[in-house]
């Protein structure tokens, strides 16, 4: 699978492409910015980034009230070590002189790797093609490798690369985008420079290869004490024996410098491997001395091994997660490219999260919200589930920070999550459409229980996922309260950010039940199961406790309106004004960068899915809604959300699917698809779209393919757009893989592999065993 597209200059391109090429591999992202660097001018977000490494920052607050957030952690850029100029003779490289011939840049899903491919005349008439291949080793997470080659077309020139490796770095700042840091702040101080030889290199493979020194760059945060290394070697590689006419590196203040010389002959093609290593102190303890063992088994292996390791893992992975639609083939390598770079933005381990903008730019500063739970762990639980179990952990990392948080807000029991962080701490600025949020509880507890449901993994729940679910619980006990009857949950916010401190928000209030219910199961299977003495023992829980979960949840107050059958937002939603979106002139959109807050909370206006999410999150069950109500919500809030927030086309795509409206499903389902690709939202450059990414895996998935998982196992409504031939896709569930192939006329599942397995289809049950395939009629 590749996307391709032809080279571009232009500055705004060049902003938009840096993101939609960037390399990564869920340790650590580079921007696609040409080595070589722009004209004189043009801007860019030249970073390298560390999922999970971060510093602290000021965050000031008019006034000084209780319990404000006055400091944040942001997402440092670590280092630069893609820098590589050019000289053909004493020509430089620019694109912005000369002629460009051809050029293209691409994306290879299969393989892991990005291409930018250039023929370029020089003002002399010297052509060259110059193809730079670029890769964030899954299998090496701490690798980042440039393979630089050079091809002489008419020419016989010597070729001279200067290759940079910097340390003195700072982010990006925009003080007119809510979206990224408002100033520039040097988050990074120097503490040391080395460059070491590193000998001559063996030969690697077929392919005579020279090699120098190495230069390690490491540099400490002005406030978190965490440190940061970056190692970077070079490797000449000729096909023929060309012998390098220079090789030597000096130190250039925080960073240092190699100039490599070789004359080629017409037709021949000169090779620079430029080896780049990120080591950081929250993972290991020396850095320093962590970074030069990655160094060296990066240049050991060499760039064929690198590759082939890439795509194996990506073979493993396409396998896994498999997902081909017929009939659309634009469509389908959208999708693809929204899932690869879900893979690219994954925490492979605990100390880090998925951030909003992956590690693809510095939207949002590498903070993780809610998107994590609700919009792109449904993806990784059902085909990679152990990428959703790490990032389960890092919530049970957190939980302490969690903890103390919710005393900060004035509870005495229970953890409440932050809205925004990258280590724990809240780091939302505006509380009411921030730390208000209190739904992330309802959130991180139903993707646990989803989780759990998926996968069957009962012992993760007892080491770490019930505790979650439990002090999710405790918050909304104390953050409720009892009210006629009924409990409710005052002064919070939902997901529309248009809609600030109501009184029982109807998604906050569905995912607190949801919590409260799923605290109460747990309890029961661990009490079966013989373990839930150490638990209740180490936080203090207790059968009364449970029993108030049971009856809060049971009295749950969820919103109606008797006269529109609907489910209000929340208390006070339906007495205010519509906002009318249709006499709203285009350019004001989004509306949060047009008009005051205070104006926005007086109207009936929806950033995002808010009720609807929470009908198609908690669809059917126990509590759940009738059909009428729900399509009658859906048709109420359609009129009036905008969907300035790129996770709300999605949900909306998913509840047309399910309610019947094929054309509407379609509808919302392309905008999402496309939405980094075609930069729907105009600000892709600050990086891609993690959430809604996965929101279209949801569209397709839960709503043309109509999958939930339940507890008695996958349950199947499929209703595909009529231009689409076919669906077909795989979903783990617990030991076993079942395939999914879907078209206008039938629904064929197949046992992949594992043991057997019930699956309803248009409600009546299925059963799979022995690599058995079941076809059912799709005329319902």
């Amino acid at each position: 699978m590749r996307y391709t597209i032809p080279l571009s200059t232009n500055p705004q391109d060049l902003l938009l492409h840096e993101t939609l090429f960037h390399n990564a591999n869920g340790y650590l992202g580079v921007r696609a910015a040409f080595e070589e660097g722009y004209a004189p001018g043009v801007n860019s977000v030249r970073g390298a980034y560390i999922n999970g490494f971060y510093d602290f920052a000021e965050m000031k607050q008019a006034e000084k009230l209780c319990g404000l957030i006055e400091e944040k952690q942001t997402m440092l850029n670590v280092a630069d070590t893609q820098g590589i100029r050019l000289f053909v003779d004493d020509e430089e490289l620019s694109l912005w002189s000369g002629t460009i011939l051809e050029g293209e840049r691409t994306l290879n899903m299969d393989k892991g790797w990005t291409e930018r491919r250039v023929l370029w005349r020089s003002q002399a008439d010297k052509e060259i093609e110059i193809v730079v291949r670029r890769t964030a080793s899954f299998m090496r997470l701490s690798l980042f490798l440039i393979d630089y080659t050079v091809r002489a077309v008419n020419c016989s020139p010597v070729l001279r690369f200067v290759s940079s490796h910097r340390g003195d770095v700072l982010n990006y700042s925009n003080p007119d985008d809510p979206r990224v840091a408002a100033e520039s702040v040097r988050h990074l101080m120097p503490a040391g420079v080395v460059i070491e030889s590193i000998g001559a290199i063996k030969p690697i493979g077929a392919i005579g290869a020279i090699g120098g020194s190495a230069s390690f760059v490491t540099s400490d945060t002005a406030r978190s004490g965490l440190r940061v290394c970056s190692g970077v070697t070079h490797v000449l590689a000729t096909a023929g024996n060309l012998v390098p006419q220079k090789h030597v590196s000096r130190q250039c203040g925080h960073g240092t410098e190699t100039e490599i010389a070789v004359a080629v002959e017409q037709g021949e093609t000169a090779r620079l491997l430029k080896y780049c290593v990120f080591t950081d102190s929250l993972r290991v303890a020396d850095c320093e001395a962590q970074a030069r063992r990655e160094l060296k088994a990066a240049v050991g292996a060499g760039p064929e091994r690198i590759y082939r390791e890439q795509e194996a893992y990506l073979a493993a992975f396409w396998d896994k997660a498999l997902l081909e639609i017929e009939g659309d083939e634009a469509l389908n390598t959208a999708v693809a490219y929204n899932l690869y770079q879900l893979l690219q933005s994954a925490g492979k381990d605990a100390h880090c999260n998925i951030a909003a903008k992956g590690l693809s730019g510095e939207g949002y500063e590498g903070h993780y919200f809610w998107d994590t739970e609700m919009y792109i762990e449904p993806f990784f639980t059902l085909t990679v589930p152990e990428l959703s179990r790490n990032c389960i952990a890092f919530r049970y990392a957190t939980l302490d920070e969690a903890r103390k948080n919710a005393r900060l807000l004035g509870h005495r029991r229970g953890a409440l999550f932050p809205w925004r962080t990258i280590m724990g701490r809240e780091c939302s600025g505006y509380f009411p459409s921030g730390t208000a949020q209190y739904h992330i509880n309802g959130d991180i507890a139903w993707s646990v229980v989803s989780y759990y449901l998926a996968t069957g993994d009962f012992a993760f729940i007892a080491e770490k996922g019930a505790e979650i679910v439990f002090e999710c619980a405790r918050l909304w006990l104390d953050a409720g309260s009892w009210h006629r009857g009924r409990f409710e949950i005052h002064g919070v916010t939902g997901p529309d950010e248009y809609t600030c401190l109501v009184n029982n928000n109807y998604f906050t209030n569905r995912s607190a039940q949801f919590n409260l219910r799923w605290a109460t199961r747990f309890y029961a299977l661990l009490k079966d199961a013989g373990r839930l003495d150490a638990l209740a023992g180490k936080i203090g829980l207790t059968s009364t406790e449970i029993a108030a979960f049971d009856r809060a949840g049971k009295a749950m107050y969820l919103p109606y309106d008797e006269a529109l059958d609907i489910n209000p937002q929340d208390d006070s939603f339906l007495a205010k004004k519509k906002w009318d979106l249709a006499e709203t002139p285009p350019e004001d959109f989004p509306l949060l960068l047009h008009y005051h807050p205070l104006h926005l909370y007086r109207h009936q206006v929806c950033k995002q899915a808010d009720t609807v999410l929470a009908h198609v999150i908690f669809e059917g069950g126990e509590g759940g809604e009738n059909e009428k109500t729900v399509r009658n919500s859906f048709l109420y809030y359609e009129a009036i959300t905008t969907h300035d927030s790129s996770l709300s086309a999605c949900v909306f795509s998913i509840a047309a699917s399910r309610l019947g409206y094929p054309d509407k499903a379609s509808a919302y389902f392309g905008n999402s698809a496309l939405l980094d690709l075609a930069d729907t939202h105009g600000n892709t450059k600050d990086g891609i779209h993690t959430a809604n990414m996965g929101g279209v895996w949801m569209a397709i998935v839960h709503g043309f393919a109509g999958l939930r998982i339940t507890e008695t196992g996958p349950v199947l409504n499929p209703r595909l757009p009529e231009r689409w031939r076919a669906l077909r896709f795989n979903i783990a569930c617990h030991d076993s893989r079942i395939q999914i192939a879907i078209n206008q006329t039938a629904v064929t599942l197949t046992l992949v592999s594992g043991t057997e397995k019930t699956v309803h289809v248009y409600g009546k049950p299925y059963t799979l065993k022995d690599a058995a395939r079941v076809e059912v009629s799709s005329k319902r």
